[in-house]
């Protein structure tokens, strides 16, 4: 045998999807919430976010929770931002963890984990620029000028609290170990209903009390503990602290009871914004988006386990590892593909002098734009795997085919 054929057969195949075996030092059932938070906020926005064709020929957007809102428990289900922020605390617990065994400064861990995100962020923003500027000097309108940017920037401002938490990861480990969960989670819940309160007084007339500032400050701390309680529960998890069945039926029991108390408060049972309403549980978070997100993680710690075993077989699991992989891009251009699709749609149709495409510019305003909205998934679906898929394949090869995203759930 020569030389060359000896190292033909020594050299080691290109692997097409290089994983861990066996799953060692991977939580696939973490893996499996995470994907499900992502797809939940994908699938609950292109169902919820409407793009009408209006008599001026613009887009505006509408929602179908205003006519339909038999459609509200369908919110609890995917508005799952607690659940995503739950894994994402779990993941960097983890990550900072295994990073300090092999004696990484926590500085330069954080560096190298907040580096993956500026490049999906950038590319986004530098295409719809583009886009946009080609759009406005072409005539399009407006309020369809208006509608895309709003869109195409919306999903930005979870990045920020996101980003925050994770470079706050350090202290709140050392903190989680001094404290433990329960009492950091009481003064986030306490800056949580600070806000709501703050927000039905400055409504009140007559109040005796001045507010402090002019009530701008609700939205940084309403955001920042709202989203803290979840992350936190999921650093407690990392730390072997949530384990228990008991915990789990716990939070799921105490964020329903809790959500049916706001309820009957008053608050809006839409775990999404409603136009019309005269409140939004996520803008700011409110105590009924701390509630779900509590329910959804004594949910996420029951399925777990099953969830795990479930993914354990590679042909299953592949799939999950791969949304992970790419999940900040899938974040970032949903609604892009939501606008992008439509709008597309909408200048055929103009130029084939048909009316409004059923689900995509009619007026979500009955079960048949519900249908007609389900039947263009795939087609959504199909545009934005081609929009994250490149980038998705050269973050793979340069982790070596192990998910590199901005959170690593099972690592």
């Amino acid at each position: 045998m020569s030389v060359l054929e000896r190292r033909r057969i020594d050299r080691p195949a290109p692997p097409r999807h290089r994983t861990p075996p066996d799953g060692a030092g991977r939580d696939r059932g973490i893996d499996g919430l995470r994907a499900y938070a992502i797809g939940g906020v994908v699938f609950g926005h292109w169902l919820v976010t409407a793009l009408v064709l209006g008599s001026d020929g613009a887009l505006h957007t509408a929602s179908p929770l205003a006519s339909m809102p038999a459609l509200t428990p369908v919110t609890w289900l995917f508005q799952t931002l607690g659940l995503f922020f739950f894994v994402s605390g779990y993941a960097s617990a983890r990550s900072l963890r295994s990073a300090t065994a092999r004696g990484l400064d926590p500085a330069r861990w954080l560096g190298r984990r907040l580096g993956r995100l500026g490049r999906p962020v950038l590319l986004l923003l530098g295409g719809w620029l583009a886009v946009l500027a080609v759009a406005a000097l072409l005539g399009t309108p407006a309020g369809t000028l208006r509608t895309a940017a709003t869109l195409v920037v919306s999903p930005l401002w979870f990045l920020l609290p996101l980003v925050l938490l994770i470079a706050s990861t350090a202290p709140l480990a050392r903190a989680l170990d001094r404290y433990g969960p329960v009492r950091l989670a009481v003064p986030a819940v306490a800056l949580v209903t600070l806000s709501d309160l703050a927000g039905r007084i400055g409504e009140a007339s007559g109040w005796p009390v001045s507010l402090p500032g002019d009530g701008g400050w609700r939205v940084p701390v309403a955001v920042l503990a709202g989203w803290l309680l979840p992350y936190l529960l999921g650093m407690a998890l990392a730390d072997g602290r949530l384990g228990g069945r008991r915990t789990a039926v716990g939070l799921l029991l105490g964020g329903a009871a809790g959500m049916a108390v706001l309820g009957w408060a008053g608050y809006p049972l839409s775990a999404v914004g409603v136009p019309g309403d005269g409140m939004s549980n996520l803008d700011p978070p409110s105590l009924f988006a701390v509630c779900l997100a509590l329910a959804q993680v004594g949910v996420a710690l029951l399925v777990r386990p099953v969830l795990g075993r479930a993914l354990a077989r590679p042909n299953r699991w592949a799939p999950v590892n791969r949304l992970n992989a790419v999940a900040i891009s899938v974040y970032l251009w949903h609604q892009s593909t939501l606008l992008g699709v439509t709008a597309l749609a909408a200048l055929a149709a103009r130029l084939a002098g048909t009316g409004a495409v059923p689900g995509l510019h009619t007026a979500p305003d009955g079960p048949g734009w519900v249908a007609a909205r389900l039947a263009w998934l795939p087609l959504l679906l199909l545009v934005l795997s081609v929009l994250v898929g490149r980038a998705g394949g050269d973050r793979r090869r340069r982790s070596g085919g192990v998910q590199g995203s901005l959170d690593r759930p099972g690592r």
